[in-house]
């Protein structure tokens, strides 16, 4: 338990999407902390995690927000909007891979809910779009 729940839940969240084949097929590997310099797109990238963390009657557990970004440049707002959909998909409800890579950092994913995803024109750069899907996990140590 010495990553904490943010760093244990970020390293087994990345287990479970690089073995997903639908986010594979439009991402690769291209799973980032902190992307390249010099990215090729698209890519994915773990925005804010957020714990909060509960202890009940020495029992600790915490409710994890946290965001998953997908980026895009090549056909825009589809491409976006599917590689979104593929983390939903691939995360959604399905607290047992996660609870499998979270098991070695001593944690248990009790609940993992997709709360909303929305995809934006990217301003910054002038073309693109970038996806932004919210989640929230309940955890507890095992």
């Amino acid at each position: 338990m010495s990553d904490g729940y943010a760093l244990a839940l970020q390293k087994s969240l990345r287990t479970v999407l690089l073995a997903d084949t639908d986010l594979a097929a439009l991402i690769s590997t291209r799973l980032y902390d902190e992307p390249p310099e010099n990215v090729v797109f698209p890519y994915v990238r773990f925005g804010n995690i957020t714990p909060d963390t509960v202890d009940t009657d020495g029992t600790e557990n915490a409710t994890v927000s946290f965001l998953i970004e997908t980026y895009s440049r090549t056909t825009g707002r589809v491409e976006a909007s599917q590689i979104a959909e593929a983390v939903r998909a691939a995360l959604h409800r399905n607290e047992g891979p996660v609870t499998t890579a979270l098991a070695s950092d001593g944690f248990r994913a009790i609940e993992m809910v997709c709360d909303n995803y929305f995809i934006d024109r990217d301003d910054s750069v002038g073309r693109g779009y970038t996806g932004r899907v919210l989640f929230s996990a309940i955890m507890e140590t095992a």
